[in-house]
């Protein structure tokens, strides 16, 4: 059976509007409320401050990136969401687009996948209160220690894109993070290659949690430019592109409108009435998608918070109606 979350998916000013969606959150089915990279309130923040509210559900991210915190500060807010909070914490990671890693670090990543392996190992072995022993990365860490400190664990989680960063996930994950990434990927590319880079590690195969983009098909409402909002970056980035195109969605780099309209002719953007959202998002289950996060983040730029409230809250009770949860 799969659980289903939410996600904020803009970079919050205030924590009110946030507030709204945890409420919902925990009123719902949802397990766990999302947030991606902020840098307006920063996104750790918001989570301390959710709790220090009163909200009794998990938190992720998804992802934040690694250019913009040492793997020592990526241990300690995970460790500390998780100890606030009470419950498990997936910390999702990913390395960031190479201009970012640039202005960041004054180059990009050599090999980001290796890169990110690096990380990753850090952070989880800070985040269990082990001694780093990493030599490598661009990032000093040899010898860095945290103190004891009993808290429900922090899982790792790894934005997947495609099949190199899948089989790491296999390698040193518990979780393959997807967003925009059509079901029959996830089913013929994705966890293939992460189960058997997983079976090689003698370790569990990760599991996966699904970004998917939805809006209820509501009178007057257009559903590309709800399309267009909510990924208009992807649209124009080589690597999402590049994923769409190989999942049999023939978007163009050049052309992120077009490629708006064919996310909703694919289904990508998962549309319809409340009913026919949640039979279509059991198609990524099927898939191999244990957690799938519901993402409202077109009709929350397009039409405000509470639009996209709206949609989410008829979209949970249609799948409450099902029995799932």
């Amino acid at each position: 059976m799969p659980t289903f979350s939410l996600i904020y998916s803009i970079m919050p000013t205030d924590i009110g509007s946030v507030a709204a969606f945890a409420r919902l959150a925990e009123n719902t089915s949802s397990n766990r409320l999302w947030l991606g990279q902020s840098l307006n309130i920063e996104t750790h923040h918001v989570f301390a401050a959710l709790t220090g509210m009163g909200f009794d559900i998990g938190y992720g991210t998804a992802v934040t990136v690694m250019p913009l915190r040492h793997p020592l500060t990526a241990a300690i807010n995970a460790r500390s969401i998780a100890g606030l909070s009470g419950q498990s914490f997936i910390t999702g990671i990913g390395p960031g687009a190479a201009a970012l890693q640039r202005n960041m670090l004054g180059a990009p990543y050599r090999k980001p996948v290796t890169a990110t392996r690096q990380y990753v190992t850090m952070v989880r072995t800070l985040a269990e209160g082990k001694i780093a022993v990493e030599p490598e990365g661009p990032w000093a860490a040899q010898g860095l220690e945290l103190p004891d400190m009993d808290t429900p664990p922090v899982e790792i989680g790894l934005g997947v894109l495609r099949e190199p960063m899948a089989k790491l996930a296999g390698q040193v994950a518990d979780w393959a993070i997807t967003w925009l990434t059509p079901h029959n990927f996830i089913r013929d590319r994705i966890i293939p290659a992460m189960a058997a880079a997983a079976e090689q590690a003698q370790r569990p195969v990760p599991r996966v949690a699904s970004v998917v983009h939805c809006a209820v098909d509501r009178p007057h409402r257009d559903l590309t430019e709800i399309a267009f909002h909510a990924a208009r970056n992807h649209l124009g980035a080589p690597h999402y592109t590049d994923m769409l195109q190989q999942a049999g969605v023939p978007v163009d780099a050049a052309h992120p409108r077009a490629g708006a309209d064919l996310l909703v002719e694919h289904g990508v953007m998962v549309t319809g009435t409340p009913e026919d959202i949640a039979t279509k998002l059991l198609a990524y289950h099927e898939a191999g998608t244990e957690e799938i996060i519901i993402n409202l983040g077109g009709v929350h730029i397009a039409e405000g918070p509470g639009a996209a409230l709206r949609d989410l809250t008829a979209i949970f009770s249609a799948l409450n109606e099902r029995g799932l949860r």
